[in-house]
């Protein structure tokens, strides 16, 4: 029996989800997406007879109704606890029959709760975007048109059975949550204060109204912090060297932890002080605004444990009842520590939660050798089927692995035996690209950015009302138009893509006298234009497409991301170590720019390069340079201290301001 549905109301998001979701593209900046609430959505397919991964719907807060077309099979489950047919209550968990004509209604989740789930007995067909059915909405692909379900909609079941339906024990909601987590890979005594930990864990922290795919925001202690500042990689404590981030991750935004979601960035700029067990993150789907979480450090071997428990669960199970044995907030010892040799740098693999490892090498410093050793690294590994995600970061590896195949212990055995394996970076020659864009400076699009910042979130920031002034000011530059010329005349070497989202490219010059520095809005902007060139740190990105952001806005320039279902050419147009190159342009000539690159009329420019160590390392005259933007920095810092203000934004204000509904919480 297979099934048809007509969308009658689509409640207020409402769309086409599957799992895993999407594998083997976080390197590029795609986010897996798919049920975010794994356990309710895989005992909802069960219930119906259908693989656990089968695609359905998911709801937020008021669900769908829907007029049934042909008779199916389906089960409601998460937070429709108020869902009927015909105005009969409809049982969640229990496999239920409806004949054409009748109207299901998932109704409002009344709470506890927050999403709801539908299962059609065969799935729902919708074709695949980048080898899966879920829908990314910020990406605006995947699902049912790439977009949440609207009225008129008319969905059909597919024919992926597997077993006959049976009902299914649903867990219990509740607004008093218990996340178990692995602390690290960052912490004390090294970014965090051993007291700052302790408090991390021993908080009773609020969900926050901004929380969405994307992460969820927790109010509560600011953070004590071990340092002052993040150096080369930002003004503020909680800024690190563009690193990947976990799903489930806690990064610490500011002084405001964000808890990565399955819609999230995979590659910023922040410490990730702990992550949350793949078994309770179905917990955070239904984690209401106001909800109360407490944040408790288990051992590895507690979550791998809880991890089995949790697949038994979803294949019909009962699991063992087992007590949450709370260990203290101490990360545990590194997986792998392997000592500098020669010009090799110092290598620590440690563990980023229950089944991926970070891989950092070198000092906490940005080191173009170190970046290419990492890059090397990486390509070392690609070839083991175990590693499921690699993304590379400015001097870290982020590897996630089918953990029950390949331990973390044995991973990092694999990567240190790779790793004293790389060749000589200084015989190793690279060959890439050199990407020319365009670039209009001054585009109105960045100033409505700028504008909209100033009158809406922070008036008083030392960046209003020009970034592109502040950036002058604050490296020690003479005029206004010296901080373009300097975006014009360098080299950006792509250290990293992602960063935010599809393809964008995190890029750093080569010539280090072209390394303007400058410190993130704090909070972010709520809206940055797609394809926005911005400065944070010392790094220049594009942002891939419209969002927040924190990067100081120098110009525009064109689509760097372009997805076609018809192409099986890969979406992302930028690869790492491109070598880019910006032209200006004006911005009426960037306009027809943008729609020729995004209709497929036309590519970026590009001629194949060869790089080569020598290219990457600092020149000899670049130490003057690096002390005059130095003194200009902490003039900068003199004259915030005389007018009271400050880098970190006002009293009580995290890393997010105020964004539209399924903006990204991370903020690059």
């Amino acid at each position: 029996m297979t099934g048809a549905f007509e969308i009658l109301v689509p409640g207020i998001q409402t769309t086409v989800q599957d799992l895993p979701g999407r594998t083997g593209l976080w390197g590029v900046g795609v986010p897996p997406s798919g049920a975010w609430d794994d356990l309710s959505f895989g005992l909802a397919n069960r219930a119906v007879g259908n693989p656990a991964g089968a695609a359905g719907l998911e709801a937020v807060l008021r669900g769908p109704k829907l007029r049934v077309l042909t008779d199916a099979v389906i089960c409601v489950t998460g937070a429709a606890t108020a869902a009927t047919l015909d105005g009969v209550a409809v049982t969640p968990g229990h496999p239920t029959p409806v004949a054409a004509g009748q109207v299901l209604d998932l109704g409002p989740a009344r709470g506890p709760g927050l999403r709801s789930y539908l299962a059609v007995r065969g799935g729902l067909s919708v074709p695949a975007a980048l080898g899966s059915a879920a829908t990314f909405l910020l990406g605006g692909f995947g699902g049912h048109e790439g977009r949440a379900l609207a009225k008129g909609d008319i969905l059909h079941a597919g024919t992926l059975v597997a077993a006959e339906p049976s009902e299914v024990l649903l867990p219990e909601l509740t607004g008093d949550w218990q996340l178990r987590v692995v602390p690290g890979p960052h912490g004390a005594p090294e970014h965090l204060s051993e007291e700052g930990i302790a408090e991390l864990f021993a908080a009773q922290w609020r969900v926050d109204h901004r929380a969405d795919r994307t992460g969820v925001r927790l109010a509560g202690p600011s953070p004590r912090w071990a340092r002052s500042d993040g150096g080369d990689a930002g003004l503020h404590p909680s800024n690190i060297h563009d690193s990947a981030y976990p799903v489930g991750g806690i990064m610490i935004s500011g002084d405001t932890p964000v808890i990565v979601g399955p819609d999230g960035p995979s590659l910023g700029g922040f410490v990730v002080a702990a992550v949350v067990i793949r078994a309770d993150r179905w917990k955070l789907a239904q984690a209401r605004p106001g909800d109360r979480i407490r944040l408790v450090p288990v051992a590895p071997e507690d979550a791998d444990a809880a991890n089995e428990d949790h697949r038994a669960r979803l294949a019909g199970q009962q699991p063992r009842p087992r007590p949450v044995t709370v260990r203290d907030g101490r990360r545990p010892a590194p997986l792998a520590e392997l000592p500098a040799d020669g010009d090799r740098p110092t290598l620590t693999v440690r563990r980023a939660g229950d089944h991926h490892a970070l891989v950092e090498a070198g000092p906490a410093a940005l080191d173009l050798a170190v970046r290419l050793r990492i890059h090397l690294l990486a390509g070392a590994l690609a070839g083991d089927d175990r590693i499921v995600e690699a993304v590379e970061g400015v001097r870290s590896l982020l590897l996630a692995v089918d953990e029950r195949r390949l331990p973390l212990p044995a991973l990092a055995e694999l990567v240190a035996a790779a790793w004293a394996g790389l060749p000589d970076p200084r015989t190793v020659e690279l060959t890439a690209r050199e990407v020319t864009m365009p670039i209009a400076f001054d585009d109105p699009s960045v100033h409505e950015a700028m504008a909209r910042y100033q009158s809406g979130v922070r008036p008083d920031a030392p960046w209003c009302p020009d970034n592109v002034e502040f950036i002058r000011r604050i490296n020690g530059l003479d005029r206004r138009g010296d901080v373009f010329d300097i975006v014009r005349s360098a080299a950006y070497l792509v250290v990293g893509l992602g960063d935010v989202y599809l393809g964008a490219p995190v890029a750093v010059p080569l010539d280090p006298r072209h390394r303007l520095v400058t410190t993130k809005y704090n909070p972010p902007r709520t809206w940055t234009p797609a394809n926005a060139v911005g400065i944070g740190g010392v790094y220049l990105c594009v942002y891939g497409m419209e969002g927040p952001g924190g990067y100081q806005l120098v110009g525009r320039t064109v689509p760097v991301w372009r997805y076609d279902p018809d192409s099986t050419d890969p979406p992302w147009l930028l690869r790492q170590f491109d070598v880019l190159r910006f032209t200006p342009v004006t911005p009426q000539r960037l306009v027809e720019l943008r729609a020729d690159i995004a209709s497929g009329r036309s590519t970026l420019e590009t001629r194949p390069v060869t790089l080569r160590l020598a290219d990457l390392l600092d020149t000899a005259d670049a130490a003057a340079f690096t002390a005059r933007r130095a003194e200009a920095f902490a003039a900068e810092r003199d004259r915030w201290a005389a007018q009271a203000l400050s880098a970190d934004g006002p009293a009580g204000a995290g890393a997010f301001g105020e964004r539209a509904q399924q903006q990204p919480v991370g903020a690059a």
